[in-house]
């Protein structure tokens, strides 16, 4: 089986606690990954990769995003995989950061008439993705990316977030 070594960090109130957050996400971030290697064929490590998870907000990521993206604004999920890996391939012991921006979160999930968690689950699924190197900078890359986000919602009981959409290109 697919397994992960999860590091949680919260970084601002409002968030559910560790221990809730760590349940939250050891279900959805173990979904895709038993799912990625059962479905997608993903080789995983014998011992299970670290993925670590800042739970932040607006603020922080945007200085974030401001010196490692060059965009000066605040965004819902920001990936750094600790290695470049591409998809379908062996990740190493450590597969990177997620971090994630409650305030983005709450006011996409409004817009989206999604609930908070529903909305958490898919840009959880999102980032990491991003770590085991899938990408969504073309339309040929983000027909895979979208695909499988969709498949591995599927796999936890929520509906495609990209139903009615075009494909979802970073400039």
């Amino acid at each position: 089986m697919a397994e992960l070594d999860i590091q949680i960090s919260i970084e601002d109130i409002g968030w559910p606690t560790e221990e809730a957050l760590l349940a939250f996400c050891q279900r959805v971030l173990t979904a895709a990954a038993v799912y990625l290697h059962d479905s997608e064929k993903q080789p995983f490590p014998k011992m299970p990769p670290e993925v670590s998870l800042v739970f932040t907000d607006d603020a922080s990521i945007q200085d974030i995003n401001a010196e490692w993206r060059g965009k000066d604004k605040a965004t819902n999920v920001l990936s750094f995989p600790a290695f470049p890996v591409k998809p379908g391939k062996m990740p190493g012991p450590m597969l990177g950061d997620i971090i994630i921006a409650k305030e983005t979160v709450e006011r996409e999930a409004h817009e989206l008439e999604k609930s908070f968690d529903d909305h958490l689950t898919h840009l959880l699924v999102h980032g990491f993705l991003h770590l085991l190197g899938y990408d969504h900078m073309n339309s040929a890359e983000a027909e895979i990316m979208e695909g499988l986000e969709t498949r591995i919602l599927a796999q936890l009981g929520l509906s495609d977030p990209y139903e009615g959409q075009d494909l979802k290109m970073e400039p």
